[in-house]
């Protein structure tokens, strides 16, 4: 069994139908490897094993007389601990929030899982409410990248990837309002989809409202494709869920990019800092796609900068969120994310309206944009992974995340499809990833797009060395 913390879902499922490994015998196993890892890493805030032994024996049970309860039954999945599960606490990672909470009720995300017989690992941290794209917060401590644990796993879904980094489980939930999926997957080396906007449902609603958006973290395309055909199921709960077609991702991931359009933009027109080794190690990943059979052109989308806009929407919602706290709460907070709760004080209607028209013009001028190509590709993260628990590598004392993922917000503006590849290693050793936008609503395509280039890079099972 000493290869179990590196199979893929679908390979566990595999493994159930013809009875050579048992559910229980694979929750046992990613406990005891938990229990042995994470002390250091730090990526697990709640593990239950007394609540996932008995999801694990139910599951057995179903396996045993060959009535699986759906797609993922028997399947470690661990959730962000800003994602509701029933009988489990949600703290966001901070001390504000009341452990005795009611645990009545799952999201749309989790309670699809239950109903398709996954086995829940634990919970894993986040940043304090998810506010920046790093991992520690004032409740659990920091959160470390396996790949080196003196450096930070991305945030704010960073416990998720250091957790499948580390070999915990093969599928994690993460949440993303800014990169918050994407950050943590290309530091952590493993995969991430923030889906289109409205393609997951997601209840109760995020603070950062239609910026935020639920989707799956995984070590393989293949193995998101699977969990996002689950999590994707409607939920009447959130009424911004689209009524997108049902379709199965994992059906066409082999379509392969011959034909595609793909504007490749190593800086957006406007980036101005990017590592050397990050912009190079992106650039020869993006010479794979012609070779795959796209059509890729040097093109810059228009809009420019967008950080100003976004800041103040952004912002206006951590205020809206935590403003009204009474003061012996607001000293509970992290320092930094107490500053910007301070700054939205600032922020009046009319800026937020601003904020709001600029978006919309900017969402309009990527869909125009997308007219003429089926992807954008570009660096997920402008550097690698840096020490924690700094919040940029620019400035020991700098406060804000958005100086150093200039490539990922820009989406969580416009809504868009967005993968993060892993596409080579700095001379360190650390990940780099590399993103692939889509157009809106063509999550299977993305998909397609990342399963084609992560075959041909063939870095999947390559795994941090002490792990």
């Amino acid at each position: 069994m000493s290869d179990i913390h590196w199979m893929t879902a679908t390979e566990l499922v595999a493994s159930y139908r013809r009875k050579d490994l048992s559910p229980v015998d694979v929750a046992e196993y990613l406990l005891g490897r938990i229990d042995a890892l994470d002390a250091k890493i730090n990526a697990m805030c709640l593990i239950d094993a007394e609540a996932t032994l008995a999801q694990a024996r139910a599951s057995e049970e179903r396996w045993m007389v060959g009535e699986p309860q759906g797609l993922l039954d028997g399947v470690p999945v661990a959730i962000k601990d800003l994602v509701v599960s029933k009988g489990w606490p949600t703290m966001r990672g901070s001390k504000t929030v009341d452990p005795n909470q009611p645990a009545e009720h799952d999201a749309p995300s989790v309670a699809r899982l239950r109903e398709h017989g996954a086995v829940f690992i634990g919970k894993t941290t986040t940043p304090e409410f998810g506010w920046k794209g790093t991992n520690d917060n004032p409740l659990t401590g920091i959160t470390r990248n396996p790949w080196n644990i003196t450096k930070t796993p991305g945030g704010s879904s960073g416990g998720a990837g250091a957790a499948l980094a580390a070999g915990y489980c093969p599928l994690a939930i993460g949440t993303d309002a800014g990169g918050s999926i994407r950050i943590p997957a290309s530091f952590s080396g493993v995969f991430g989809l923030k889906p289109t906007f409205g393609r997951v449902a997601a209840w109760p609603a995020s603070p950062f409202t239609n910026l935020a958006h639920v989707g799956p973290m995984s070590r393989t395309v293949a193995d998101s494709a699977l969990f996002l055909n689950v999590i994707s199921e409607p939920d009447a709960r959130d009424w911004y869920q689209q009524p997108f077609a049902q379709v199965d991702f994992s059906w066409s991931l082999e379509k392969g990019l011959r034909g595609a359009k793909i504007a490749f933009s190593p800086r957006l027109g406007w980036v101005e800092r990017v590592d050397p080794e990050v912009e190079a190690t992106v650039a020869e990943a993006a010479k794979h796609f012609a070779e795959l059979g796209a059509t890729v052109t040097n093109a810059d989308p228009p809009g420019g900068d967008p950080s100003s806009f976004f800041k103040t929407l952004y912002f206006s919602s951590a205020g809206f969120l935590l403003a009204d706290y009474p003061e012996e709460k607001l000293a509970l907070l992290d320092p930094n994310l107490r500053a910007i709760i301070e700054e939205s004080r600032s922020i009046t209607r009319k800026d937020f309206q601003l904020a709001t028209a600029e978006r919309a013009a900017y969402g309009a001028g990527f869909k125009a944009f997308m007219r003429d190509y089926d992807f954008i590709v570009t660096p997920t993260i402008a550097v690698p992974p840096f020490n924690t628990p700094l919040v940029t590598p620019f400035d020991p004392n700098g406060t804000m995340w958005m100086e150093w993922t200039p490539f990922t917000y820009p989406f969580n503006l416009t809504q868009q499809p967005a993968a993060s590849v892993p596409c080579g290693f700095t001379e360190a050793g650390l990940p780099i990833g590399i993103q692939i936008v889509g157009r809106h609503g063509d999550d299977a395509r993305v998909l397609q797009a990342a399963h084609a280039l992560e075959k041909r890079l063939n870095l999947a099972d390559r795994h941090p060395p002490d792990m």
